[in-house]
């Protein structure tokens, strides 16, 4: 008897799986390998967008905490940038969604969310005030004196 995708989704996508390489394509469960199929993509989206808020976040703190300034900070802005880079170059489609005005918002705020729940600070701008250019640029940080 097969198993169901509610009852054990890891032996249901290997059950499938063979169902597909078998060519039985009558015996297979459509709507939920559609559905697999848009969070896999999904899934991608909200990686980038945690590395994102990640990032940003650091950014913020260095701006605004240049005192408490470390070199683990830097290290961190520095593997979010690799990881971003790698995600747009072997997954292209989601330039787009880094350019998109909503799906930055949302990052944004969660950055803020972020910076605020680590330095106890509340004087983070509501708009990010920085390029995605800057953002991304292996080699920039934001000024420490508020330019």
């Amino acid at each position: 008897m097969a198993v169901t995708y509610e009852n054990d989704i890891v032996t249901w996508a290997k059950e499938q799986a063979h169902l597909l390489r078998s060519g039985k394509l009558s015996a297979i469960d459509i709507e939920h390998i559609a559905e697999e199929i848009e969070d896999v993509g999904k899934s991608e989206q909200r990686e980038l967008a945690n590395r994102m808020a990640l990032l940003l976040s650091h950014l913020l703190k260095w701006q605004y905490q240049p005192e408490r300034q470390r070199s683990s900070w830097q290290r961190t802005i520095k593997e979010q940038r690799k990881a971003i880079a790698r995600r747009l170059k072997n997954t292209p489609s989601l330039k787009a969604t880094v350019t998109d005005l909503d799906w930055f918002e949302d990052v944004w705020g969660d950055s803020i969310s972020l910076a605020i729940a680590e330095t106890g600070m509340d004087c983070f701008p509501e708009i990010c005030p920085w390029i995605m250019v800057n953002i991304l640029s292996e080699d920039w940080l934001p000024s420490t004196d508020g330019h």
